[in-house]
């Protein structure tokens, strides 16, 4: 995940950031060039050194987690928002305007070739989207990252 994130940031930011927008499926999804300096929306942009603390911490939790993690399905939910925290991460650490304060490169914006009807977002957002929306369904359907399946009082092998 992370290395498709970067590789797709690094296509974007040499060809689309001097270019043209490109229109796929249509129109339905323009690959634009944008930098972040916030959270999702462009929230908080006053705040772009916090975001690398966050997601150290977020990354590190993610490691504890995936080291007790029997259950495949949770292992691919955590893998997931492990993967967009990391490309974002990496977008934070080393992109302009200096380290630690980087802006992350969006670059797919739905019906639109300016984001005027969609938030930018980039393959790490999606993985993170993905990944977090992933963990609440096993939450609300009782499957634990041990592999069991909570049923009532009593648990249950996960099938």
């Amino acid at each position: 995940m992370i290395g498709i994130d970067l590789a797709v940031k690094e296509w974007t930011t040499s060809v689309i950031a001097h270019g043209e927008p490109v229109k796929v499926l249509g129109g339905l999804i323009y690959v634009i060039y944008a930098r972040n300096s916030g959270a999702a929306f462009s929230m908080f942009s006053d705040l772009t050194w916090v975001f690398p603390i966050i997601a150290t911490a977020v990354i590190g939790w993610l490691l504890v987690m995936l080291r007790t993690t029997v259950s495949v399905p949770w292992a691919i939910a955590l893998g997931l928002v492990f993967g967009g925290a990391a490309g974002n991460l990496g977008d934070r650490i080393f992109r302009a305007p200096k380290p630690f304060h980087g802006h992350v490169v969006d670059m797919f914006s739905f019906l639109d070739d300016h984001a005027g009807h969609f938030p930018v977002f980039n393959i790490a957002d999606s993985a993170l989207t993905v990944g977090v929306a992933l963990a609440i369904l096993l939450e609300f359907t009782g499957r634990r990252r041990d592999g069991l399946r909570v049923t009532g009082k009593d648990t249950a092998p996960d099938a």
